[in-house]
């Protein structure tokens, strides 16, 4: 169809065919009446952040729409939206409209088809219910295009209902009211199906925006993981068998200044921890556990080292024990094939003086060069450690009474003084002269599996939480929001 302006002569015309009352002269933006074809008043142009032209086409939801109009809206004193009236080729009207760079597609439902309730916030279409969102006093800043009804340029008034990325618009205007079903349609979409080298700037929250991540199909997506995660690990743990591959009891002298190379052994499967245990009967003393694991076939060599040590004693009157004779440490992310270990291992020693009862049954007191006293009960095989000579001297535990009543006014500083002996190893370790090591490879773990699965529920409680406070967001514009204000 095509008009020639009665003002200009400038011919305006559309790729398309329907009834109009009036349009607008591309020209001379004169709001021109078809039927009297003359002039109403002249339009203000819609220029800014205006991306579509009038006649041009896109495709949304497989239907092909051309752009009949646009009209720029105004509401209080700076805020402005365009709405852009489209045409399918059955001349069905459908509406894009853009806020603040977010795009709502809607389309005209019947006024029946819209139920709602007294003195109720809400609304009800097909089944589903709408909140009420805002209501917003507006009128026409701008326009352009065909037009099959008469522009009204006095206010009108958009009650909007929201439900997720669903709304239902009422739109009151010279006591004529109308309704429209919108839903949220992306800016690529747009930018994509019409062509669009510039979109609108985009900031805040649009009134339909969805979450940034889709909930439910996130729960299908974590869900159907989790299975395969379980699934995959009933089939590892019933298909393989943890090894232990090492296995040792090591003299320290044996190894002294020197290193132990295993015998070789193969690991078969994926990808798996070895987890060393180490065990020394230490006590007020420590040792230690050089170890490498050799790839036979890379030659590649992963270093680790452990130490293993205990304390006890009383202070204060008060026991007092730290640290253990068992530690353990992995090997993370062994790879199959064939490796060995090779092992050193030392342990403290020192020197020190030794001062007896002279019977089996009696006290062995040890004075080491740091000054600490360790006394050894010969019967129990108990041993308690004192900072030095005078913390025994005062101490009232049962330790302490059973030395006074042992060396009976002896001067024990004296005593330990004049009997010095040098010790090749501390001599309140009970068996510490060796170290037990243990090496087993597991290539059933439930670490890495509960792991994943723990990170899968921590990613869905924040991606969850995230959309309240998204929706909390959203709602802030509005004095209807469902979420309490603080």
């Amino acid at each position: 169809m095509h008009y020639i302006c009665p003002i200009c002569k400038t011919e305006n015309k559309l790729e398309t065919s329907f009834s109009i009352e009036e349009y607008i002269c591309i020209s001379c933006s004169n709001l021109i009446d078809v039927d009297k074809n003359f002039s109403r008043q002249i339009v203000k142009k819609p220029i800014e952040n205006v991306v579509l032209e009038i006649g041009q086409k896109g495709i949304i939801d497989y239907i092909e729409y051309t752009v009949v109009a646009i009209v720029v809206r105004k509401y209080g004193s700076a805020t402005y939206w365009r709405e852009y009236y489209l045409k399918d080729y059955k001349n069905n009207d459908a509406f894009l409209s853009e806020s603040d760079g977010h795009w709502v597609f809607l389309h005209p439902i019947h006024a029946e088809d819209v139920k709602k309730k007294e003195r109720s916030k809400v609304v009800q279409l097909q089944t589903r219910n709408y909140r009420w969102y805002e209501t917003t006093q507006c009128t026409i800043h701008a326009s352009a295009g065909f037009f099959e009804d008469k522009l009204n340029f006095n206010i009108a008034s958009y009650k909007e209902y929201v439900n997720g990325t669903n709304m239902v618009s009422e739109e009151q205007s010279g006591g004529y009211t109308q309704y429209f079903a919108g839903k949220h349609i992306s800016k690529r979409i747009i930018k994509k199906t019409f062509t669009i080298s510039h979109m609108p700037n985009y900031s805040g929250i649009g009134i339909v925006q969805p979450y940034y991540i889709n909930i439910k199909q996130l729960i299908n997506v974590l869900g159907i993981a989790a299975l395969l995660i379980c699934l995959l690990q009933l089939y590892v743990y019933s298909s393989r068998t943890n090894t232990s591959v090492f296995q040792d009891t090591i003299k320290f002298r044996d190894v002294k200044n020197k290193e132990m190379v295993s015998k070789s052994f193969t690991l078969s499967g994926g990808s798996a921890p070895l987890k060393i245990n180490a065990h020394s009967e230490v006590d007020n003393s420590w040792a230690n556990l050089q170890l490498s694991l050799v790839n036979e076939d890379t030659n590649e060599a992963v270093f680790a080292s452990k130490d293993i040590e205990e304390y006890s004693g009383y202070e204060d009157g008060e026991a007092w024990r730290e640290g253990k004779t068992t530690e353990e440490f992995n090997i993370c992310g062994v790879s199959p094939g064939k490796y060995h270990l090779v092992l050193s291992a030392e342990s403290q020693q020192s020197t020190g003086a030794i001062l007896t009862s002279g019977s089996d049954t009696g006290l062995t007191i040890t004075k080491e060069a740091s000054g600490i006293v360790n006394v050894l009960d010969n019967s129990t095989k108990q041993t308690v450690s004192f900072g030095d000579v005078k913390t025994l001297e005062k101490d009232s535990s049962d330790m302490g009474k059973l030395v006074k009543q042992v060396f009976l006014n002896k001067n024990l500083d004296s005593l330990l003084s004049i009997n010095p002996v040098v010790q090749s190893s501390p001599a309140n370790v009970v068996d510490g002269s060796s170290i037990d090591i243990n090496a087993t490879w597991f290539p059933v773990s439930f670490w890495n599996f509960g792991i994943i699965l723990l990170l899968m529920v921590i990613f869905f409680i924040i991606c969850y939480w995230g959309r309240h406070l998204f929706n909390v967001s959203k709602w802030n514009n509005s004095s209807n929001s469902p979420y309490p204000k603080s």
